[in-house]
C-alpha cells in the first residue's frame, strides 16, 4: 500500500493526480443557467451530487468562478439535466471554453426545452431534469483558513421532469436511462445494470420517502 501526502506525491509514479481517479464514480452535474440579460450557459460538472432528500437539495462545485456559477448566483436559478450514454458526445462538447454569450446548447447541437418554474431551459433530449433555486453558496477554504477560489452552489429542487418511458413499476428505471458518471482522468462509466439489496433494520427508509409535518 502506497501512502503519500497530496502535495508530495511521487510524480514519476503518479504523473497524474490520482485523487479524481479514486473518488468515483461521480454523477455529472450538467447544469444550465441564464444570466439576467438572457445569455445561456450549459456545462458539465464532475463534482456534483444530491445533498438531501427532503427538502431535495443538490449541489455542484466549481474550482473557479465560471459562467455557470456566476449566472446561478446572479439569477438565483439553475437546471440539472441528466447526462446519458446517448448524449455523451454533446455533454463533452458543452465543456468547451466558449466566450461568454456563446451558447453551449448551439455549439453542441442540443435543443432546449422550457422549464416550468425557472428561466434556464433544460436539455430537451435528456430523460430527466431538476429545476432548482439557489439556497446558498459556500466559499471553500483550506486548512490555512484561506479561500481556495472554489465554491459550492446549493440549490433546492422545485420542479422535476421525468420521461414516462423510463418508469417501471413506479420506479425510475436507471439502467434504461443509461446515465453516465465521471471517473478519473478522461474516463467515464455508464449505468446499464443495477442490483438490489435489502437494508438492515434501523437503517432508515430505503426509498427516501418524503417527510410530512405533524
Amino acid at each position: 500500500m502506497i501512502f503519500f501526502e497530496p502535495d508530495k506525491r511521487d510524480r514519476a509514479l503518479f504523473p497524474h493526480d490520482p485523487f479524481k481517479g479514486l473518488v468515483i464514480p461521480r454523477p455529472i452535474g450538467w447544469i444550465s443557467t441564464m444570466s439576467r440579460a438572457g445569455q445561456l450557459n450549459l456545462a458539465p460538472y464532475s463534482f456534483f451530487n444530491g445533498m438531501a432528500s427532503w427538502p431535495p437539495i443538490i449541489a455542484f462545485a466549481s474550482e473557479t468562478a465560471k459562467d455557470t456559477q456566476t449566472f446561478a448566483e446572479d439569477s438565483g436559478e439553475f437546471v440539472w439535466s441528466m447526462a446519458t450514454w446517448a448524449l455523451r458526445e454533446q455533454m463533452n462538447l458543452s465543456s468547451a471554453g466558449l466566450p461568454r454569450g456563446q451558447s453551449e446548447f448551439e455549439y453542441a447541437a442540443l435543443a432546449t426545452a422550457p422549464s416550468r418554474l425557472v428561466r434556464p431551459p433544460r436539455v430537451a433530449a435528456s430523460p430527466a431534469a431538476l429545476e432548482c433555486r439557489v439556497t446558498q453558496v459556500l466559499r471553500l477554504k483550506g486548512l490555512d483558513g484561506k479561500e481556495t477560489g472554489g465554491s459550492v452552489v446549493f440549490g433546492q429542487v422545485i420542479g422535476i421532469h421525468v420521461d414516462e418511458r423510463y418508469l417501471k413499476d413506479g420506479r425510475v428505471d436507471a439502467a434504461a436511462m443509461q446515465p453516465i458518471a465521471r471517473c478519473g482522468y478522461d474516463e467515464y462509466t455508464v449505468i446499464d445494470r443495477v442490483f438490489s439489496m435489502s437494508r438492515p433494520a434501523g437503517a432508515g427508509n430505503a426509498y427516501g420517502g418524503q417527510k410530512t409535518a405533524g
